[in-house]
């Protein structure tokens, strides 16, 4: 007979996280807020896409942005230069946010005045990937300087995410990175993805990114 029992912890958290998701899509439908969670590894330029998406949306809806980050409260301060409503996240030393964690997070963003939503998640390709965050739609960005072959060693974050946003494509010329290359791998992994190439510096592709995004709210609203 066994001296010890084995639980079966990570199953059932990852249980809960899904339920509590879900409930939390029912609400944001409800309540007509589109939440979009965005992911990336630190350095990729979230905060600059932010910035570029914001500037060409904030005219024809009420954005807020959720910033989460270990510690500092940089990011918050950056965006809220551009005039959305913005709140900055800690979470403690934990290198994601979860469901809970999430609607904590609207509950103090309040999302009643609030058409679109933003959560700038953690900077990290593992652990963000792994939980759902209640968000109607997942959005990666990728830089070119962090290699083409992103896809094979993080195959989880690649099959999650309905957009996947490849940035700094204006410094292409000097990196050795194979967009074709890039693509295959990620439709192998997710056939549904959309790509889109952009470089938040310059704005190239920012239009097909926002116009991607104003399909998504609109349908989400109706």
């Amino acid at each position: 007979m066994d001296k010890f029992r084995v639980l079966e912890i990570k199953k059932s958290v990852f249980e809960n996280n899904d339920r509590e998701a879900n409930e939390l899509r029912k609400e944001l439908k409800q309540e007509k807020t589109f939440l979009l969670n965005l992911m990336s590894s630190p350095g990729s330029g979230k905060t600059t896409t932010l910035k570029a998406t914001i500037a060409a949306l904030k005219d024809e809806m009420r954005i807020g942005v959720m910033e989460a980050d270990i510690d500092s409260d940089v990011d918050a301060h950056t965006i809220a230069e551009t005039g959305a409503k913005v709140i900055q996240l800690h979470t403690g030393g934990m290198c994601h946010l979860d469901a809970g964690m999430t609607k904590q997070g609207l509950e103090g963003l309040g999302t009643e005045n609030i058409d679109f939503a933003i959560l700038e998640n953690v900077g990290n390709l593992v652990c963000p990937a792994e939980f759902d965050t209640g968000a109607v739609k997942n959005a990666m960005i990728l830089s070119v300087p962090e290699g083409h072959d992103k896809p094979l060693k993080y195959p989880l974050m690649f099959s999650i995410c309905d957009v996947l946003l490849v940035n700094k494509i204006d410094v292409m010329p000097y990196f050795d990175f194979d967009l074709e290359a890039c693509k295959r791998y990620v439709t192998k992994l997710n056939p549904n993805i959309k790509i889109i190439p952009i470089s938040a510096r310059t704005g190239e592709g920012i239009d097909e990114w926002s116009n991607w995004l104003r399909e998504q709210v609109k349908q989400w609203n109706s």
